[in-house]
């Protein structure tokens, strides 16, 4: 669990730093965009490998989660979770379900399209386009709100996981108060940033 999510977050980095593009340059990304998905290796070996790390490591969420409940038969008498553990860490499957939906959105948006263009009607490529499809998807503001709600609950789900991880890959404990104030900054900016690109985008669309 902890592996595959590091592993999402190597490709939350290359995603965003993609997308952010967006904002300064339409050339740029569009270049970048064309370049990653026109590429064999990005299409026919990374992008599978992606598909599998987000479904295993959902499939893994939900089933620790139900073992989790399981393992006490009894109920506590008395139970006070937030004396002991955060509300972030003892709701990840809520936030988790919530990026689960984004992300079924995300892919009707943008990844089905995309299929459908390449392989189904098999359309000409034009390496320009990629902006012109980005800043579409922006263009509603319920859209763009659902986008938001959903990095908001994203940089929830990494505020306590990013950092979770390294402890349970078993990093020395002597950098783990460095680790926190990292994972810390990348939990809060990175979601912000994808935020301010939706939103960016449907003010100027």
């Amino acid at each position: 669990m902890a592996l595959s999510g590091l592993f999402l977050v190597v490709f939350l980095t290359q995603h965003f730093l993609i997308n952010v593009t967006s904002v300064f340059s339409e050339d740029i990304f569009n270049k970048l965009s064309h370049f990653m998905g026109t590429n064999p290796l990005v299409q026919f070996v990374l992008q599978p490998i992606l598909i599998f790390g987000v479904i295993f490591h959902f499939v893994m969420g939900f089933y620790l989660e139900i073992l989790n409940a399981k393992s006490r038969k009894n109920n506590y008498s008395k139970f006070s979770g937030g004396s002991n553990s955060s509300w972030i860490s003892r709701n990840m499957i809520f936030s988790g379900g919530v990026i689960l939906v984004f992300l079924i959105i995300h892919f009707i948006d943008f990844w089905i399209p995309e299929m459908n263009y390449k392989y189904v009607e098999a359309l000409p490529e034009d390496p320009n386009r990629y902006f012109e499809e980005l800043v579409h998807k922006f263009e509603s503001p319920l859209k763009t709100a659902i986008y938001s709600f959903s990095f908001i609950f994203l940089a929830l789900h990494l505020l306590h996981g990013f950092s979770s991880s390294f402890k349970t890959v078993g990093v020395d404990s002597k950098y783990y108060n460095l680790i926190q104030k990292g994972t810390f900054l990348f939990s809060v900016i990175i979601p912000a940033g994808f935020v301010f690109i939706a939103i960016f985008h449907n003010l100027t669309a």
